[in-house]
């Protein structure tokens, strides 16, 4: 299944955010077990997500911004359409940006991408 991703601009994000926010509600069944924040979210350029009750997420993928409303089903959450900024960072690995889905792994956040393959980790905060 190909999944469109939608990428806006650094001033369209602080629109698609609240428009996530105000959406939130029409997310999937929550699950307890994805809320909270994942990697280093005081750092500037590690990835990190925060994850909300009702599906909200936002984070960075080290140099960009994400927002979006994810969906749970059972012990995977599916990410849906991401809205990110589009800055160019030298020397950032941005391996986060291509995030689809994801399942609690020992305590982490394991990212896959579009086509199921693990792309990285998240610890728990």
């Amino acid at each position: 299944m190909h999944r469109s991703r939608s990428l806006l601009t650094a001033p369209l994000l602080g629109a698609a955010f609240v428009l996530t926010l105000a959406t939130a509600g029409c997310a999937g069944s929550s699950s307890g077990s994805f809320v909270g924040t994942w990697g280093d979210a005081d750092s500037d350029s590690a990835p990190s997500l925060v994850i909300e009750e009702g599906g909200a997420f936002s984070g960075t993928d080290g140099c960009n911004r994400l927002a979006g409303t994810a969906t749970f089903d059972g012990d995977t959450i599916d990410f849906g359409d991401t809205a990110s900024t589009l800055m160019a960072c030298e020397g950032v690995d941005t391996w986060l940006s291509g995030l689809d889905t994801g399942t609690v792994v020992d305590g982490a956040l394991q990212i896959s991408d579009e086509g199921g393959a693990v792309i990285g980790s998240l610890p728990k905060q």
